[in-house]
């Protein structure tokens, strides 16, 4: 039953620091805007890092209720609201289906964070019996796929995926498998992070992966500039709707575009390094590529994990052309992340829709702040401006610390 089934993207929902739409989203992604500014979520003073790319003029209204919201870390708010956009665009009416049907898999890299600093300091100054009884539901990662089940009243496979940055794509490869399996017909999968608080970016800091260009925040963020010092945070959550394609053409649906593999591997190398020579990642790739039925050659768009860390641009690249070989030089490659900063569990999904809407409008989003492009990272990384060019298949890469590698292919939608 699984083996001849197809999947397709259906809905599409985005939460980001450049737009809390995907209407907002990609006309700022292919127009080169930046996320990315001075902290506001607290006061970074004593910070050697003091920027981030925050979600701009938030509020969970009228998705969430103002009550509900107050009981939910932000992670599970931006959850909410990109599976609510989503499900809108999607067209998908629950009353016509079988809610057995349909499920959720929608993971978080880190989780509540906020609401577990928050509690910290409750008990540390006013003693336990004073912690609020949500802050076990408000920590946890995998309670944004319940929050999202319970929305839309969806009673299918219902989890969370944690690993790292990789977690929105894994996200997204379980629940294409879930449908391939035959154990729905329809699944909402992505991730979310909020997790721009005081003891995320100490951590981050002070392992020294998080970029220190606090007086040029929008030119922070510059994967493959040979001046490049680390990642800068970001927040943000993303969410489609993936389809049996049966069922999609049976009612109608808006297709964005097929997603035809998943290649999942480990580098089993370093808990943060990624293995120099990129041996997993480009493992990943040949794998998503495999199963779509594809050929390296056909690959005509990498949407890269590139956050611009010194070690983890040069490893991709490396990757890139272990996988694609010669044909590496001959097609694009692009890091959102220049202009949405890092979302983390929210950063495979957000940049699985850039990948989607690539190959639906035929538009590759630029790497911006390439100023300097760093001689070992050789490839064309769109550097700077959007390029219009015919995109028929392409990639999507997410790596996480651990040694997660997760790689989505995307196909624009053909009939036959």
């Amino acid at each position: 039953m699984g083996s001849n089934r197809r999947v397709v993207v259906t809905g599409l929902g985005v939460v980001s620091p450049i737009g809390n739409s995907v209407g907002e989203f990609w006309p700022a992604l292919i127009g080169g805007k930046s996320g990315i500014a001075t902290i506001t979520r607290f006061d970074p003073t004593n910070f050697k890092v003091r920027i981030a790319a925050e979600v701009k003029n938030w509020s969970p209204e009228p998705v969430i209720e103002a009550r509900e919201a107050k009981r939910m870390d932000l992670f599970s708010q931006f959850a909410l609201y990109s599976s609510s956009e989503a499900m809108k665009s999607s067209g998908l009416d629950m009353e016509k289906e079988d809610s057995f049907r349909v499920g959720v898999v929608y993971g978080s890299g880190i989780g509540g964070i906020n609401v577990l600093e928050d509690q910290v300091k409750v008990y540390l100054e006013k003693g336990p019996n004073r912690v609020s009884p949500f802050y076990i539901v408000g920590m946890i990662p995998d309670i944004a796929a319940g929050h999202v089940s319970m929305m839309f009243g969806l009673r299918g496979p219902n989890y969370g995926t944690v690993s790292a940055c990789a977690t929105g794509a894994n996200a997204i490869g379980a629940a294409y498998q879930e449908i391939l399996l035959g154990n729905a017909d329809a699944m909402i999968a992505g991730g979310s992070e909020g997790a721009i608080s005081p003891t995320a970016i100490a951590g981050f800091m002070n392992i020294k992966a998080l970029s220190s260009r606090n007086d040029d925040p929008e030119k922070a963020s510059r994967p493959y500039d040979i001046d490049r010092d680390g990642f800068v945070m970001g927040e943000g959550g993303g969410a489609v709707v993936l389809e049996d394609l049966d069922h999609a053409l049976k009612r109608g649906a808006t297709i964005y575009a097929e997603l035809t593999g998943i290649g999942a591997t480990a580098d089993s190398y370093h808990i943060t390094a990624p293995h120099p020579d990129g041996i997993g990642a480009a493992r990943a790739m040949e794998l998503a590529v495999q199963k779509s039925g594809m050929r390296m050659e056909d690959v005509d768009y990498v949407n890269t994990h590139g956050t611009a860390t010194p070690t983890g641009d040069v490893a991709e690249i490396n990757a890139i052309k272990r996988a694609l070989g010669e044909h590496a030089y001959k097609t694009n490659i692009s890091s959102t992340k220049s202009m949405t900063g890092h979302l983390l569990g929210a950063a495979g999904p957000v940049e699985f829709i850039a990948t989607v809407l690539a190959v639906k409008n035929n538009i590759i989003p630029p790497t911006i702040n390439v100023d300097n492009q760093d001689p070992e990272c050789d490839l064309n990384c769109t550097p700077n401006v959007a390029v219009e060019k015919e995109v028929n298949f392409a990639l999507s890469n997410s790596f996480g610390f651990g040694g997660h590698n997760a790689t989505l292919a995307v196909r624009k939608f053909m009939k036959a």
